[in-house]
């Protein structure tokens, strides 16, 4: 991806307050936690990091991350009343701050989620302007920014797997951006990321969920 600066990284999104990082950044991440858990969440685990950790009440980004997680987009009125909405709806929720993780990135948050048939782990850092990156699904390494079509697929680690998944990804029209791959080891499991121009039609998603090696196939559509 390019490096440099478009119109949306220096003006940002239209958002609630009260900045693009601890506000609209925050909801993004909790709107891909919600998209990989694939259903309304009945508990979650929040950890705000480093500077989160120290504004993250006062800055509004316990709010942000509830609304994110209701699926709520970054200019919605009822992110203020976040809260009150999810305990109508059911979720249950505890944050937690760790002010000196010195690995992770100033404004980083944790989401750990749980629904009524599976649960999932995210973890993301908020960029500014709105801009995210997902670092870590589920404990495996990823680096995608949701501003594109987004394929993550956990599949056993067997030769050729990149190849054939990006020539069916070609064969529907997509152009891949980036591929990010991460595994647990030799022959073991492998989570894949494909970040993509162009949307995937369903049925090919379908076939990706058959092949006898894909242990989870998530389609992501571009974060609005």
């Amino acid at each position: 991806m390019s490096d440099r600066s478009s119109i949306f990284d220096m003006i940002g999104p239209v958002m609630i307050g009260p900045s693009s990082s601890h506000t609209a950044g925050v909801v993004r991440i909790g709107r891909v936690a919600r998209r990989i858990l694939g259903e309304q969440p009945l508990q979650a685990t929040i950890t705000f990091y480093n500077s989160f950790a120290k504004t993250y009440e006062g800055h509004g980004s316990d709010r942000a991350i509830i609304a994110g997680l209701l699926d709520m987009q970054t200019d919605d009125e009822r992110i203020r009343t976040s809260p009150e909405i999810a305990k109508s709806l059911g979720l249950q929720y505890t944050f937690k701050a760790v002010h000196n993780a010195s690995t992770n990135h100033p404004n980083t948050v944790r989401v750990e989620v749980k629904g009524e048939n599976r649960k999932a782990s995210v973890l993301g850092i908020s960029k500014g302007g709105g801009i995210i990156s997902i670092q870590e699904v589920d404990g495996f390494s990823t680096n995608f920014s949701a501003q594109s079509y987004t394929l993550l697929i956990k599949a056993q680690d067997v030769r050729g797997t990149i190849a054939f998944i990006s020539n069916v990804i070609a064969h529907d029209g997509g152009n891949i951006a980036t591929v990010t791959v991460n595994r647990t080891g030799k022959n073991a499991t492998a989570k894949l990321v494909y970040e993509i121009d162009h949307a995937l039609k369903p049925i090919t998603i379908s076939y990706l969920k058959e092949l006898s090696w894909t242990l989870e196939v998530l389609y992501l559509p571009i974060m609005e």
